[in-house]
């Protein structure tokens, strides 16, 4: 039998509901939690309380992105209990209608919202991302961003007692510790042109850019040329790679084309490459959340216990974010392939649900 439109809009729109209203519970929490904590961090700092507030609202989109497959599963799954327990799935089973009819407004509720998320609030939760880093460099840290990547290359900034260098590179090998095509340009710490320094290469050592070919041009001198060369730093190689842009501050549609340029430019970009996957496949980890909550309901009603359903439901969710962790993990090493670390939680998911949905329902 044909589920007609009225159905698929009535279950759809009872879903929708459920899963709104988990959406809005998991956002409060989320921001409660987060906000408590930015409180302690910025406990021991003169840090306005206005400001705390709006860096925890900045931050609130992307928390609660991260969120939305755990408010699709929980939302789903309050739906279908409610459907349950009135007996309209019941009813909508005697009149010939399968259970995949009449989850199929919710599979397809989730795909929309899934493809919502990623092509339009993501690059708004990036862009408040970035704004609350920015603050929380300023604020927090104590410190703001060093390193940036772009077409023309390599640009990184570096501050000591006797004033800064804004180092640019054409090119980067061994994760920024060694440079090529370098030019410096050093200023006093009242931001007065001191200088340039020209090399062929720089490489990070403790303490210092060793540098090759050097030509040392300062205003009003004659230029210097030195076969070595060393630039006293306070930078580490771990530093260098904190300075890179979080995944999260660039939206779903910049990442190609930062993936792009830092590897041009000679850095990994296997972090926002997984991060781009995991975005791509947020859209079918949402469809299968529903299943997962579908399977769960529909059998716990029967059985009578909706203390069960909630264990169930809650065990389900810290599992799958246990196991999407995981994999997330092992993708950022290189342990694991990229595409099957983004991509493995939704797919494995999807198959579970399904297959006991099959068993469950026979179809």
């Amino acid at each position: 039998m044909r589920l007609p439109w009225t159905m698929y809009l009535y279950f759809g729109r009872r879903a929708l509901l459920a899963i709104a209203a988990s959406f809005i519970i998991c956002m409060a929490l989320a921001f409660v939690i987060d906000f408590v904590e930015l409180l302690r961090r910025t406990g021991s700092r003169e840090v306005p309380f206005t400001t705390v507030l709006s860096m925890g609202l900045l931050r609130l989109p992307s928390i609660s992105e991260k969120m939305m497959p755990f408010a699709v599963l929980f939302g789903s799954m309050w739906a279908f209990l409610q459907l349950s327990r009135t007996n309209e799935f019941v009813v909508a089973r005697a009149s010939g209608v399968s259970a995949w009819q009449f989850l199929a407004p919710s599979i397809i509720l989730a795909l929309l919202i899934g493809g919502g998320a990623v092509t339009v609030y993501n690059p708004l939760a990036a862009a408040m991302v970035s704004r609350f880093e920015a603050l929380e460099s300023k604020f927090i840290r104590g410190r703001a961003s060093l390193l940036a990547v772009s077409e023309s290359g390599l640009w990184l900034r570096q501050a000591d007692d006797l004033g800064q260098s804004v180092i640019h590179a054409l090119g980067v090998t061994n994760q920024g510790v060694e440079l090529r095509d370098v030019i410096i340009f050093l200023y006093s710490t009242e931001q007065e042109f001191k200088g340039r320094i020209d090399a062929d290469q720089a490489v990070l050592k403790e303490g210092e850019w060793s540098l090759t070919n050097a030509q040392v041009t300062v205003p009003g001198q004659l230029r210097e040329l030195h076969p070595t060369y060393s630039l006293p730093t306070t930078l580490t190689f771990e530093r260098v790679q904190e300075s890179f842009a979080s995944p999260d501050t660039l939206s779903f549609w910049e990442l190609p084309d930062f993936i792009r340029t830092a590897q041009e430019a000679g850095f990994s970009a296997l972090r926002y490459q997984l991060h781009w996957h995991q975005l791509a496949s947020r859209p079918f980890l949402m469809a299968a959340m529903v299943l997962i909550a579908a399977c769960f309901s529909l059998r716990l009603t029967r059985l009578g216990g909706i203390g069960q359903l909630i264990v169930a439901g809650i065990v389900s969710g810290f599992f799958l974010y246990f196991f999407t962790d995981v994999t997330l993990a092992l993708g950022a090493r290189g342990v694991m392939p990229v595409v099957l670390a983004a991509w493995s939680p939704a797919f494995i998911s999807a198959m579970l649900g399904g297959a006991l949905i099959f068993h469950q329902e026979d179809g």
